[in-house]
């Protein structure tokens, strides 16, 4: 068995990788990434989180690799705007998954975790007696007061969040932006779940679905972050619509870099 104590501390490691348009192999006791621009050695016992955009394909033996030094593979769409599938990473200890379920499934504690969510969504506190339907109540009436100032704001007329999935090119210009926004938000969310060993589908206010938590944590920057966001663009553009299909929206954001990483 092989001694966890030659593997670095977490603090000491990279947080996050992203990489696209290369092949990652195996090289020596590390990966290195093979593209264009050359070769890039990346130290797989020192790195949490390897985040594979469009473009890479990546050997059996470099997964092997990254798996043996506790590295997440994940793969996402460009910019790490989608999130479609997840590796093993460091599994030998499910301390934030465990703590997850533990907050969850105590009705007591869970209610608490909701109020300390709607206070940072919304910079306000709410009476801690209230069931999670009344707290849904508050919160739906912050979100429409949310669309109707940046709505005065940005001068985008407003009558209601409308969304047929089915019909994409029948909703207005501003449905289409909030949708294709909140798209890009979840998948980031996402992502960043399952790097840092959360369950998507363990939420707190949304309940009984695979992308539960995503959900949950998402709607902590919808107000500050998608919504005036939306509304800007919408009114600066000059097009009918501002987008595309979410699934086709980062196509249009300028290119990454082949890599970018940031400290834990």
């Amino acid at each position: 068995m092989r001694d966890l104590h030659e593997l670095p501390k977490l603090r000491d490691s990279m947080s996050y990788l992203y990489i696209e348009h290369a092949v990652i192999n195996q090289k020596h006791l590390a990966v290195e990434a093979i593209s264009q621009e050359g070769r890039t050695m990346i130290p797989a016992a020192s790195l949490s989180v390897l985040l594979l955009g469009p473009g890479t394909s990546i050997t059996h033996a470099a997964v092997r690799a990254l798996a043996d030094n506790g590295c997440l593979v994940v793969w996402v769409g460009e910019d790490a705007t989608r999130c479609y599938a997840q590796g093993m990473g460091e599994t030998r200890r499910a301390y934030h998954l465990l703590h997850q379920v533990a907050l969850a499934c105590d009705p007591e504690r869970r209610t608490r975790v909701v109020l300390n969510m709607y206070r940072k969504r919304f910079d306000d506190a709410l009476d801690p007696d209230l069931t999670l339907p009344q707290v849904r109540g508050y919160e739906g009436v912050r979100v429409r007061e949310a669309y109707a100032k940046a709505s005065e704001v940005y001068g985008v007329p407003w009558h209601g969040r409308r969304y047929d999935r089915s019909n994409w090119g029948a909703t207005d210009p501003i449905n289409r932006a909030l949708s294709a926004a909140n798209a890009l938000l979840n998948g980031l969310c996402h992502a960043a779940i399952i790097s840092g060993g959360y369950s998507p589908a363990i939420g707190f206010i949304h309940t009984g679905k695979q992308l539960s938590f995503v959900y949950d944590i998402a709607d902590l920057y919808k107000v500050p972050m998608t919504i005036p966001l939306a509304f800007q663009v919408v009114a600066e553009s000059t097009e009918n619509t501002p987008c595309t299909h979410p699934r086709r929206l980062s196509r249009g954001f300028p290119r990454a870099p082949i890599a970018c990483a940031y400290p834990a």
